[in-house]
């Protein structure tokens, strides 16, 4: 297989993550099969430089021999790399299959059934839907988002202090205090004097 890097085109995504694929079924050694992490990460620097070299189209006749050379010397080990992880990916199918979902009671029966969370449901509140493998993610509780200045807000009116108020709290949740203006304001007069 012989990849032309440059180009620009419009597949360059598709063939590079069809290229990594590739190396990867290859170059499938996991770091139980090394001595040390050292020799592990070497391993993978070295798959990554030809996966790039061969990406970008450099020396790939050279490249693609190693690969086919490896392929020949480590068959075995390649093939029961491969074998294990159909076991583990079919026994995750598995265990997924065996172990639905738990709904709570506030779930439909439409939504029990498909492992998705339905919630007892007003319109417009957050209602996520059950993460994998049983664990539900919490939900908010309380009244409904209120829009922002209705009647109830208690800095209505325009007077000096309101005004105030309502600054002081729209530079607290903006992160900024008087003091950190103050403090702003110190260090540059002093960083000045040094110049």
């Amino acid at each position: 297989m012989v990849v032309v890097g440059g180009g620009g085109g419009g597949n360059a995504w598709a063939k590079e993550m069809t290229l990594r694929r590739r190396m990867t079924s290859i170059f499938n050694k996991t770091r139980e099969h090394f001595p040390s992490l050292k020799d592990y990460n070497d391993y993978l620097e070295e798959v990554e430089d030809m996966t790039f070299n061969l990406i970008e189209g450099f020396d790939v006749e050279a490249i693609e021999a190693k690969i086919s050379r490896y392929q020949q010397e480590n068959a075995e080990q390649i093939y029961l790399s491969r074998a294990k992880r159909a076991e583990d990916l079919a026994a995750a199918l598995k265990a997924s299959r065996t172990n639905p979902v738990k709904a709570g009671s506030s779930d439909t029966a439409a939504g029990s059934s498909q492992g998705i969370s339905g919630g007892a449901g007003v319109q417009g509140q957050y209602a996520p839907a059950a993460v994998p493998g049983g664990l539900n993610q919490p939900r908010p509780t309380g009244n409904a988002p209120q829009p922002i200045g209705g009647s109830l807000d208690p800095l209505q009116g325009y007077d000096e202090e309101t005004m105030r108020l309502r600054a002081e709290r729209g530079a607290r949740a903006g992160g900024w205090t008087a003091e950190l203006g103050k403090r702003r304001a110190l260090e540059e007069a002093f960083n000045s004097i040094f110049i």
